[in-house]
């Protein structure tokens, strides 16, 4: 195996020379990370479209395929064909959220477990057509965690360790992602902790530009084969999730039903998330009854886009300025909610104390109160957001609504979290 380094890393042609050690290399990085973002925050706009050709994705894509001969052909993955309806992430809404999820949370993170967690959770979906590929992109986001993945890697790490991965399975993928930890563990001296090289080395093996070296007992076979068993489990583990996460979607939906309700019944003009209006609640859409477009002047404001993903805005009928706002937060945490609350907030200038909420489960609390703690959301001390139960919001919802007026009654259920 020294023997092999050693020839592949002096070798003009190959990867490690051509590619790996490619002064474009490291630039390129910096914009395919820039395209990422730029797909994500479309795919939350709902403005991503329903074809590859000319959307933000084939610009990052196309990069990643110019990186020379080890990225050939990796847009394929993501051309979409019609007849065969894959990749099924531009005419089905869900399964683009969840793609834009999956590339948000792997961007946002930046440790291991998250990085996985993301990608079990994408696997779940059984999304058709998208499979290990993507580890591509993500290869641009954690070089030293996420391994590229393509035909000839695959055969390269099958002739070097004996397994059988095969492609177009996550599971098999992050087996292989295992293996190839090890395998660099062994040889970090002579390779790199950015796992770029030891893909270029097995994609140059996988080619047939290099003969593996014999293998050594069946231990690299058993060891495959133990990865591949954890990998299922995890899978497994990840379809629970899933499960569990439809049940949270329904209770979030749920929740912004009844503000949605209550809002309209205190007389309000309401808001619901852009990328929730679909959603189906009480028998339609979620936005039935429910403003078009945000008013003018909050329209007008720079943080108009991430303002339209707030989960439901009261708007005073008259004025068309923001009376209140709720983030509601099942299981996921609350900064990104936060976030938004807070642009808002500064979109009128700061005077929006009188009715900023953070909705969640009645033994979240806790979680909300430490989240709101940090330094980093200093500032929600002077803007007063609060922490609404589902529980008092339940038990509370139908009496507000026959005799409730203005905000008074949601701030009377409502707690603070800042003293």
């Amino acid at each position: 195996m020294e023997t092999l380094i050693r020839r592949w890393k002096e070798d003009e042609g190959a990867t490690y020379r051509s590619w790996f050690l490619w002064e474009e290399r490291l630039k390129n990085f910096r914009s395919i990370r820039r395209g990422l973002a730029e797909v994500v925050g479309e795919i939350e706009r709902d403005a991503f479209g329903s074809a590859y050709r000319g959307s933000s994705l084939e610009t990052v894509v196309g990069s990643i395929a110019e990186q020379r001969q080890i990225f050939k052909g990796a847009d394929h993955a993501f051309l979409w064909k019609p007849k065969l309806r894959i990749p099924d992430i531009y005419e089905d809404r869900e399964n683009q959220r969840a793609f834009g999820r999956f590339l948000s949370d792997c961007a946002c993170c930046t440790n291991e477990d998250t990085v996985l967690d993301a990608i079990r959770k994408l696997d779940s979906h059984r999304i058709k057509g998208l499979g290990p590929a993507a580890a591509n992109l993500l290869y641009f986001l954690h070089p030293t965690l996420i391994t590229p993945s393509n035909t000839a890697i695959v055969l390269g790490y099958n002739a070097m360790v004996g397994a059988r991965v095969r492609l177009g399975r996550w599971d098999d993928y992050l087996a292989m992602r295992e293996g190839i930890l090890r395998l660099n563990a062994q040889w970090r001296s002579l390779l790199s902790n950015d796992l770029g090289a030891i893909a270029g080395l097995l994609y140059d093996v996988g080619s047939g530009r290099y003969l593996p070296p014999p293998r050594e007992g069946v231990e690299a076979q058993r060891a495959w084969a133990e990865d591949l068993l954890r990998a299922r489990e995890e899978s497994k583990r990840a379809e629970n999730a899933r499960i569990a996460a439809r049940a949270a979607d329904i209770t979030h939906t749920r929740m912004q039903g009844w503000l949605r309700d209550l809002g309209r019944s205190l007389g309000f003009a309401v808001w619901v998330a852009s990328n929730d209006r679909s959603r189906e609640y009480a028998g339609g859409p979620l936005a039935d009854g429910c403003l078009d477009a945000l008013p003018a002047a909050t329209a007008a404001s720079p943080a108009a886009d991430i303002i339209r993903l707030i989960d439901v805005i009261w708007f005073d009928a008259t004025t068309g300025r923001a009376a209140a706002a709720f983030e509601v937060e099942h299981t996921t945490t609350i900064c990104s909610g936060v976030v938004r609350l807070l642009d808002l907030a500064m979109s009128h200038g700061g005077d929006a104390t009188q009715g900023l909420f953070i909705v969640a489960p009645d033994d979240r609390e806790g979680q909300v109160r430490a989240q709101l703690s940090r330094p980093a959301f200093r500032q929600v001390a002077n803007l007063r957001v609060r922490y609404l139960p589902y529980g008092e919001l339940d038990r509370n919802r139908e009496a507000i609504a026959r005799f409730g007026t203005g905000l008074m009654p949601i701030e009377a259920i409502a707690r603070d979290l800042v003293s």
